[in-house]
């Protein structure tokens, strides 16, 4: 008889509209018992090598907020202009195949932001803020409980209510080499109004202008550091502009100083509810969607210029990517699915990389790839060495930087939804083992992969990305033996995971 799969996420798939039981199952799965991992200092578990003689460039990451992988012409896109950002790619690197670690907000942000796996963090659901009306949230999104609900429900392994801070970010790791570290922008990495310690000034930034979390959570309000400078922003529609101007006056009172900086600039857009300030609305062919993309686009251009009227190009590192697929508008370009989904759409982002003088210029890399990469790159860039106790999965980048077109190892990449291990990637086959997207009032029935508006088809699903980048021919039939190593694959990445659950290096 096949295992009853009435859990928790099914219970609360028919209480969508019962807020208090929604509150009441949420708050007794905020704790497993588990404790995480004393913090130590920063300088003990990184430190700077020896052999490191260049200068430290400057850094700059820029994260947009849902944009897909296909919304940028360098991508694709017919509707949306993104000239500047376009210019980029023949500037730098344009990555085919690179992928988020997760297709919604918080998890993905984390995974990043530290080279783990947000489920070593139990980071696995986008926060909210411990002020939100759930009730009020579970109305706006009634229209899509199909596709990101963002039900804080943890799978029965419980879930943080931020950052920890046994973890090392980007920001504390970069500081060892002198770096003056700002972030600007969406953080969604624990309500820093309720608990300060999940503050981005204790995590490693030593300026912060931004928002706590997503724009469709309220309250939404707007910070400088600890200090809250706006209790309920009026006007959204500014933020984009906002940013810009913040991380302007970053980068030229640092063009001053003469001492490396790492900028940390996340977008809140297009994230929804969309906005674009007047200059921008209703001018894109993407509706209100591309006038959002095309506002970043253009602010975009107004940093670039900055840093080539301050003579800073050649010394700054710039990374421009996403958090995940598109939500409701946006384009995944042909691939399959969308956000908080393990298609392709939901977890294949844009990522382009430049570097004057150090990378080279129009150059397009198919390197399988994600979004944990970045940290295990960017301390190899500044010269600082992994931490040593605990697990890093990211992989250094820079090979695929300097030669895009080079050989790489065969890896695994694995891909989490809500909590749970859906599919995995191996060079060009996906395999999806399980689809928990839940629609109310029922839940999807795993074993024929039922669903009301995605039709998925029986699992499992083996697809050929080589041949079929959309997911649309399931080869599992064709190859029971990949079936199967894949199968091994998953079940041993689960099994390590339950040994080690929040990745320690046991001889430290």
């Amino acid at each position: 008889m096949e295992k009853s799969i009435f859990t928790r996420r099914r219970l609360l798939g028919g209480l969508a509209f019962s807020g208090a039981a929604f509150v009441a199952a949420r708050c007794a799965l905020s704790d497993t018992g588990e404790r995480f991992p004393e913090r130590r200092a920063v300088g003990d578990v990184v430190g700077l090598d020896p052999a490191f003689r260049d200068p430290a460039p400057n850094i700059i990451l820029i994260n947009c907020d849902d944009l897909g992988w296909g919304d940028l012409g360098v991508y694709g896109s017919r509707a949306i202009k993104t000239p500047n950002i376009d210019a980029m790619a023949a500037q730098g690197v344009r990555f085919t195949d690179f992928h988020a670690c997760d297709s919604v907000c918080t998890p993905s942000r984390a995974g990043m932001l530290t080279g783990r796996y947000p489920k070593r963090m139990k980071l696995d659901f986008p926060l909210h803020s411990k002020d939100t009306s759930l009730i009020k949230e579970m109305v706006f999104r009634a229209g899509v409980l199909t596709n990101n609900l963002g039900l804080e429900d943890s799978g029965g392994e419980g879930g943080a209510d931020g950052l920890n801070e046994f973890e090392l970010t980007l920001g504390e790791a970069l500081r060892q080499r002198g770096y003056r570290t700002a972030m600007i922008g969406k953080w969604h990495l624990g309500d820093y109004a309720s608990d300060p310690t999940f503050n981005p000034l204790n995590h490693g930034f030593d300026s912060y202008l931004g928002v706590p979390h997503s724009n469709d959570m309220t309250p939404f309000p707007l910070y400088r550091g600890l200090e809250k400078i706006e209790s309920q922003i009026a006007d959204i529609s500014k933020l984009t502009g906002l940013y810009t101007d913040e991380a302007i006056e970053i980068v030229e009172q640092n063009s001053r100083d003469k001492k490396p900086f790492f900028l940390y600039l996340a977008h809140t857009f297009p994230h929804r509810p969309l906005a674009a300030s007047e200059k921008f609305k209703n001018k894109s062919d993407g509706g209100l969607y591309g006038d959002a993309v095309e506002e970043i686009d253009w602010n975009f251009g107004r940093l670039m210029e900055t840093l080539r009227q301050k003579n800073l190009l050649q010394n700054t590192l710039i990374i421009f990517t996403s958090d995940n697929g598109p939500w409701y508008d946006g384009s995944p370009g042909e691939l399959r699915g969308r956000k908080g989904q393990t298609f392709e759409g939901g977890y294949r982002v844009p990522l382009l990389v430049r570097w004057d003088g150090h990378i080279p210029r129009g150059q397009t890399c198919d390197a399988l790839s994600m979004n944990l990469d970045i940290f295990p790159t960017l301390l190899n860039v500044a010269g600082i060495t992994l931490p040593k106790d605990r697990v890093i999965d990211g992989r250094d980048l820079m090979p695929q930087w300097l030669s895009p077109k080079a050989k790489t190892e065969p890896r695994e990449l694995f891909y989490y939804h809500q909590g749970e291990l859906e599919s995995m990637r191996c060079e060009n086959w996906k395999y999806v083992q399980s689809v928990n997207h839940y629609i109310w009032p029922m839940p999807v029935n795993r074993k024929l992969g039922v669903l009301s508006v995605h039709t998925t088809g029986p699992l499992p699903m083996l697809f050929d990305l080589r041949n079929d980048p959309g997911e649309s021919y399931n080869l599992a039939g064709r190859y029971p033996e990949l079936v199967a190593k894949f199968d091994a694959s998953m079940n041993r990445w689960r099994d390590q995971l339950k040994r080690d659950p929040f990745g320690l290096v046991a001889s430290v």
